[in-house]
């Protein structure tokens, strides 16, 4: 009853709820895109690296997260979000012009901007929702936000799959501008009283320092972030192994979407209990409880049994996320509004580039190693992962935190 009452008090709430629309309606372009960009050029040049390339063109942005998010503390974000969201949909326009080979220089532009303005636009939407928002729906937002993500990463893909055999990438380009185009007219309708941002009194490298600093000298995030990071790397290392997983219970590769759409459950059982579970535990033992379910999880993959791979699967998608929004919410709740922008986007560049990097090397050392061994031992990295950042109580974190910002102003 509680999960489902502060569920609806998010949605009741006239910013958060139509910052979720936004979401839904902007990941849903998003997520067709990933999906048909890839499929685009494989039919267009027949070369996997080439197709390969289109996540990385948008993945590659996020490097400069730090950098990027400072944009995101110097406009007012409503506006800057409209900004983006108009830009956006106006660019991928220009994908109609794609038409073979010798225009992919032009996909692959688009979709590096498309990645650096999804960093900047991220950065901008959780400052922005962190000072409209009650801080104790904090969490309940970011649940239910990772819930429609998730979400839509079940269904676009299908729909972008339709639209691309009907009409090719042009028909998705179109879909995920007209989906940001609805996003900017529902960012027009927030009524939301922002401050001008104070003129910047450093240049752009100290201003994105300043944004690494507290968020390194804050020992609460500190040891989340970190543990957010090491969680997505032995992530992105269980992930590369899907397949083998699959072959070793005896399916075909097509079972792959069997076990995904059952994590995608979990997913959003978790995106609805996140915000009572962050109130009653905080953001460091949520995440510590989060990532030792993910171990356990992980760890099981091992045994070649379908109903233990199908509930590791939905413990996966519980575990993850959980990780994902104390990281987030955390964040949101310890950082000055001011500096939001660069410190949230600093924090997932700590976070996701791991996944990418174990990505990379799961798809080695499966290779070398078997995936059942990998599986052991990133159940033993993650364990101890959730261990330590149980093993650090609160009242020392914030014995540091006071030394840390002596150590930094002194008198």
């Amino acid at each position: 009853m509680t999960t489902r009452w502060t569920a609806v008090r998010v949605l009741r709430d006239r910013t958060a709820g139509r910052c979720l629309a936004a979401v839904v309606v902007s990941g849903f372009g998003t997520s067709a895109l990933w999906l048909a960009s890839g499929v685009w050029v494989k039919d267009l040049t027949g070369s996997d690296g080439l197709a390969a390339l289109c996540m990385l063109a948008m993945w590659a942005p996020t490097l400069a997260g730090p950098l990027l998010g400072t944009l995101a503390d110097r406009h007012r974000r409503r506006p800057l979000l409209v900004a983006l969201s108009l830009f956006m949909a106006v660019l991928l326009l220009t994908l109609c012009a794609v038409d073979g080979p010798e225009e992919l220089w032009l996909l692959y532009a688009v979709l590096f901007v498309y990645g650096a303005v999804g960093t900047v636009h991220d950065a901008a939407e959780s400052a922005l929702v962190a000072g409209a928002v009650d801080r104790s729906l904090l969490g309940d937002f970011n649940g239910l936000r990772m819930m429609a993500n998730e979400g839509m990463k079940l269904l676009a893909p299908l729909a972008g799959a339709g639209l691309y055999t009907a009409y090719g990438g042009p028909g998705v380009a179109v879909l995920d501008a007209a989906s940001f185009l609805a996003a900017a007219l529902v960012y027009l309708s927030l009524r939301v009283r922002e401050e001008r941002p104070a003129p910047a009194r450093e240049g752009g490298r100290s201003a994105t320092a300043e944004g690494v600093r507290h968020l390194w000298g804050d020992a609460g995030l500190r040891p989340l972030v970190l543990a957010g990071g090491v969680t997505m790397l032995c992530a992105g290392v269980s992930g590369a192994l899907t397949y083998a997983v699959v072959e070793d219970l005896g399916h075909s590769p097509a079972y792959a979407g069997v076990l995904y759409a059952v994590q995608g459950a979990g997913s959003v059982t978790v995106g609805l209990l996140s915000g009572p579970a962050l109130r009653r535990l905080g953001a460091r033992r949520f995440a510590a409880y989060g990532i030792s379910l993910l171990a356990v999880a992980v760890a099981l993959r091992a045994v070649p049994y379908d109903p233990a791979a199908w509930a590791c699967a939905a413990a996966v998608g519980v575990g993850l996320p959980a990780a994902l929004i104390a990281v987030l919410t955390g964040v949101q709740q310890r950082t000055p509004g001011p500096l939001l922008g660069r410190v949230t986007a600093t924090a997932g560049t700590l976070v996701h580039t791991p996944n990418v990097i174990g990505l990379a090397a799961g798809a080695v050392l499966v290779e070398l190693l078997g995936h059942r061994a990998q599986l052991v031992a990133l159940g033993v990295v993650l364990g101890v992962t959730a261990a330590v950042l149980l093993g650090q109580s609160p009242a020392s974190a914030d014995r540091t935190a006071a030394r840390s910002a002596s150590d930094a102003s002194p008198a």
